[in-house]
């Protein structure tokens, strides 16, 4: 490639410059989900985001194609964020996986902008025409068929009874760690313990499907 003579290159420009863009699409990312969190996807505007990062809409636009674009890459950026955490190996154990269920109900009291968002834009994608309902909806599938499969691979080696309704149980497991967590975010105070009641439940199941009767591991 012949070099332009015109121009020295200064050492490490060229990493200084995607460290820089990297840090505006992340600054970008966290405060898109501080606005879906308050407005929903609707509400929320990509020129009062780009603003409150400090750039004009067209620099945001450089990053992310459209609204709907910002929205599924921080839906992505989280799940995957939740992922890296505590999925990256599968679990040993049915039990072992209720207890990674707890941690990440931990793990997300640390982080109520994403579960406000989760809950506000969960709500919004009912609607068919929603840009996040086909990423919820397949979210969930996939979620329920991982932990049906789980609690089959439980049966099969003895740790649950047989005849256990797996997709029974699975969307209770679901239903029960949303339902915590909208509790939770309406009113921190009133459920200050939310990963322990969440623990304390999925104790309580598991010995109704274990086969010897036991629960989670003590604490």
């Amino acid at each position: 490639m012949a070099q332009d003579k015109g121009r020295t290159a200064r050492p490490g420009a060229g990493r200084g410059t995607y460290a820089v863009g990297d840090a505006r699409r992340q600054k970008i990312l966290d405060t898109a989900v501080e606005h879906f969190a308050r407005f929903g996807f609707h509400a929320s505007s990509l020129a009062r985001i780009a603003n409150d990062c400090g750039i004009t809409q067209g620099g945001l636009l450089h990053h992310f194609r459209s609204k709907e674009d910002l929205l599924l890459s921080v839906l992505e950026l989280s799940e995957q964020h939740d992922i890296e955490r505590l999925f990256t190996k599968p679990p040993a154990s049915v039990a072992e996986h209720f207890l990674r269920v707890v941690e990440l109900a931990g793990d997300n009291t640390r982080r109520p902008g994403i579960v406000r968002m989760f809950n506000n834009l969960v709500g919004e994608s009912g609607d068919p025409g929603h840009p996040a309902h086909d990423y919820f909806r397949e979210r969930y599938a996939r979620v329920l068929g991982d932990t049906v499969e789980l609690l089959e691979s439980g049966i099969a080696s003895g740790e649950l009874r047989p005849g256990t309704d797996c997709e029974g149980v699975g969307r209770e497991l679901l239903a029960m760690m949303d339902g915590l967590q909208i509790q939770w975010i309406l009113d921190p105070a009133a459920l200050p313990d939310m990963p322990q009641r969440l623990r304390a439940y999925l104790d309580l199941r598991l010995r109704s499907v274990s086969a010897d009767g036991t629960g989670l591991p003590a604490a």
